[in-house]
């Protein structure tokens, strides 16, 4: 028995339009989802990087005083150039031993998407003589 030609398989017109149309809906929002996700990845990454060189400076700073008397600002080139740092240095407002106490603060700078961005950390620390008495 032969079949009729209108049983015969395949879309319609009307189908394929409407596929058409609703992908044309729907990818402009899932691009926009996966660039947003990516943006957000990005962002993640560079503050999480920026976390650990601060605090890698403020130890520094701290275990070799350089914060008293050397530069307080700097990149981390070669191995992170993308990364600047500032230090900070004032008075404890808590201080109530006597003892000198300073805050040491560390910044870390980066560009992303031509914005700055920045992370910062900070320690308690005192500022000892520089002669001792033995």
């Amino acid at each position: 028995m032969k079949h009729p030609r209108s049983a015969s398989r395949g879309f319609t017109l009307v189908e394929v339009l409407a596929a058409l149309l609703l992908i044309a809906i729907v990818l402009p929002v899932v691009m926009q989802g996966i660039s947003l996700g990516a943006q957000a990845s990005s962002n993640a990454r560079h503050r999480t990087e920026a976390a650990g060189l601060a605090e890698s400076k403020l130890s520094e700073l701290v275990a070799t005083r350089e914060w008293q008397m050397g530069n307080l600002t700097g990149d981390f080139a070669p191995d992170w150039p993308d990364y600047r740092w500032e230090a900070t240095v004032g008075t404890y407002v808590g201080d109530s031993s006597g003892q000198n106490v300073q805050e040491l603060g560390v910044r870390v700078y980066w560009l992303s998407r031509n914005q700055e961005n920045s992370v910062s950390l900070s320690t308690l620390t005192y500022a000892r003589s520089s002669t001792s008495a033995e």
